[in-house]
C-alpha cells in the first residue's frame, strides 16, 4: 500500500485548506485511515482518523469542529478539510493507513502504529 499526500501550502490564519492522500497498491488493507502532524522537536501527533464502511470519524480535541476527515473509496483517496486554520496548525501532515484490528483512538493517541505512511506535506499558517 502506497500513500501520497498533496495540498500543503502557505495559508493565512483563518483560511481553509484541503489535504488529499492518494492510495495505491493493496488498498483493501486501508481499513483505518488517519492524518497525523509533526512539528520539529516534538513527537508526531494524531489529528484525525476514519474507519470502516460506516466511516466513523475521530478527532484530536484541538481540531474538532475545524477539521473534517473523509474518504472516497471509488477514488482511493482520503481528505482532510482544514478550516479556520491557526498558526499552531503549522506542521508536516502525514496520511497513514492500517488494516486493524486496533482502534482510531489507539492510533491517534499513540501518534504512530499504522502500517503504511506517506512522506508528508507541509502546511504553513501565517499570523
Amino acid at each position: 500500500l502506497q500513500l501520497v499526500e498533496s495540498g500543503g501550502v502557505l495559508v493565512q490564519a483563518g483560511g481553509s485548506l484541503r489535504l488529499s492522500c492518494a492510495l495505491s497498491g493493496a488498498t483493501f488493507d486501508a481499513v483505518y485511515l488517519g492524518w497525523f502532524f509533526h512539528v520539529s522537536g516534538r513527537e508526531r501527533e494524531g489529528v484525525s482518523c476514519i474507519v470502516g464502511s460506516r466511516a466513523s470519524t475521530y478527532y484530536e480535541a484541538s481540531v474538532k469542529s475545524r477539521f473534517t476527515i473523509s474518504r472516497d473509496n471509488a477514488k482511493n483517496t482520503e481528505y482532510l478539510q482544514m478550516d479556520n486554520l491557526k498558526p499552531d496548525d503549522t506542521a508536516v501532515y502525514y496520511c497513514a493507513a492500517d488494516g486493524g484490528p486496533k482502534s482510531c483512538t489507539y492510533y491517534l493517541t499513540l501518534g504512530y502504529g499504522m502500517a503504511s505512511w506517506g512522506k508528508g506535506t507541509l502546511v504553513t499558517v501565517s499570523s
